[in-house]
């Protein structure tokens, strides 16, 4: 099996949430009826805020399986998880508030216990555990949300960041010199392992990266983004798609 890639494109960042929304619902339906569960990996920054409220509300969250759902963060910024910048603390907010998940199943990163080398050692030890993993395997996720920045980043894997090398580890720390808070986030290997992934990019701002990531530009760490099999579908709204058409 070959990556595939949809693009699917909104008139606004409403459409896209709704279309996106829909599109997590049915996946991870899929995924626990194939397998009896489904790992979904979720991802933080502002576009998905309202994917994750239209999924916690009527329809969708009777539409979902959510006891055989188990969540996980693609990154997280290295602050407390009732910190604002926290994506946790926004997931929180906007889905986890609103579904019966249970608590077990909500495998959020533990910013808390030490630095960010400490953080990303114990979250790796969190797949392997839960993904009963070998030593070199890597976890394949049923899917994985992901966001894009304007600078083409995604997930926590910044343009020149040594994070984009790393070939064994699943998780590392990634800091970059103009954002506030250091982070953690899954590498490459984990999101190319991925048996589904979509992307959600919104706003002008996003246009030129966007156009860069689908040439497979890659100096552009979206576009590197490209499982060996598996399907990459990508939610845009208009506004960041004006400069691919």
């Amino acid at each position: 099996m070959r990556e595939t890639r949809a693009i699917h494109v909104a008139e606004d960042l409403e459409a896209l949430s709704q279309q996106a929304a829909r599109f997590v619902a049915e996946t991870v339906a899929a995924a626990v009826a194939a397998r009896g569960r489904c790992t979904l990996a979720l991802a933080g920054g502002t576009t998905p805020r309202r994917t994750y409220e239209l999924l916690a509300a009527p329809p969708l969250r009777e539409a979902v399986p959510w006891e055989a759902v188990h969540l996980f963060w693609g990154d997280e910024r290295c602050v407390p998880p009732d910190h604002p910048d926290s994506n946790y603390r926004l997931v929180r907010e906007s889905l986890l508030a609103h579904i019966a998940i249970p608590p077990p199943n909500v495998h959020r990163v533990p910013t808390e216990i030490g630095p960010p080398a400490v953080v990303a050692a114990h979250y790796e030890r969190e797949l392997r555990g839960h993904f009963a993993l070998e030593v070199t395997d890597v976890p394949q996720f049923d899917l994985i949300l992901l966001g894009m920045g304007a600078d083409g980043h995604t997930a926590s894997l910044f343009p020149g960041s040594p994070a984009l090398e790393e070939t064994r580890r699943l998780v590392v720390p990634s800091r970059v010199e103009y954002l506030p808070h250091e982070r953690v986030t899954l590498t490459l290997p984990v999101l190319n392992a991925a048996r589904v992934l979509a992307f959600l990019v919104a706003g002008a701002d996003k246009a030129p990266a966007l156009t860069r990531a689908l040439a497979g530009d890659p100096a552009v760490p979206a576009a590197r983004v490209r499982p060996a099999a598996g399907a990459v579908h990508w939610y845009v709204d208009r506004a960041a798609w004006a400069s691919d058409t």
